[in-house]
């Protein structure tokens, strides 16, 4: 553990989370349920680089936000788990999701989420709490609990299909960057 420059608290969340791939790691285990380093590296929207990705798992892991397990099927690989320190951020993921999507540029598809979880508010971000709890700590899942992660991912495919729809009747003739003939 490195030396606190002081024990404010939002400092201290700050060290621990406060780089912007650290908390691009843990919205990716989080909601792209993406739990190995292939799966991280190569699925990335940003476009983390290998080296940073490795440097930021084991920050995650010693500071206990995520755990690393051998993968059963192969040895080398580990599989990367959110802890309960993790999933207590999704409320601060939630709410940092909301500005994002007030006050920048947001992109449609990547937005759905946040806009779900902020119209949720916290009786969704405890169910999917929860559904989290169930996924990597391997609690008991609730037979009648929402499967939020699956809504989350189902309303970001729709407006991805969606957009792709409209591109679509935009440009028949299907040339990147030029309308269809009239």
């Amino acid at each position: 553990m490195t030396m606190q420059r002081s024990g404010c608290p939002i400092n201290l969340t700050l060290e621990v989370i406060g780089d912007r791939w650290s908390l691009i790691v843990i919205r990716d285990v989080m909601f792209g349920n993406r739990r190995h380093f292939r799966e991280l590296l190569q699925q990335s929207e940003e476009g983390i680089a290998s080296n940073i990705l490795a440097d930021r798992l084991k920050r995650l892991v010693a500071n206990d936000l995520l755990s690393r397990r051998d993968d059963p099927t192969h040895k080398q690989k580990g599989v990367y788990s959110l802890t309960e320190a993790a999933i207590q951020l999704v409320p601060l993921l939630a709410m940092m999701g909301a500005w994002g999507r007030r006050h920048r540029p947001v992109s449609q598809e990547l937005a759905i989420r946040a806009e779900l979880l902020e119209k949720g508010g916290p009786p969704l971000w405890e169910d999917f709490m929860a559904e989290l709890r169930v996924i990597h700590l391997g609690a008991a899942r609730d037979p009648n609990a929402r499967d939020v992660l699956a809504d989350l991912t189902a309303a970001y495919l729709a407006v991805k299909a969606r957009m792709a729809e409209d591109a679509a009747i935009l440009n028949p003739s299907g040339t990147p960057g030029l309308p269809a003939s009239p």
